[in-house]
């Protein structure tokens, strides 16, 4: 088991965790509807992505014809 040779001051423990922080989220508009979004990821709220519809949302989709 590994056990320290010499107390590690409070700085110098502060030190290295310096760069341990999360950084905060970069998102982006979307081009369609305007909403925010994660750069390069589809809008979750139109499905959108680079201009291009890529995923149909439910409301456009009527179940009901597909199942037949």
């Amino acid at each position: 088991m590994a056990v320290q040779q010499n107390k590690v001051s409070k700085s110098r423990r502060n030190n290295r965790r310096a760069h341990d922080s999360l950084t905060a989220a970069n998102p982006d508009e979307c081009s369609n509807c305007g909403e925010l979004k994660r750069p390069h990821h589809i809008c979750a709220s139109c499905g959108h992505y680079d201009e291009k519809e890529i995923v149909a949302l439910t409301e456009e989709v009527d179940l009901e014809d597909d199942a037949a």
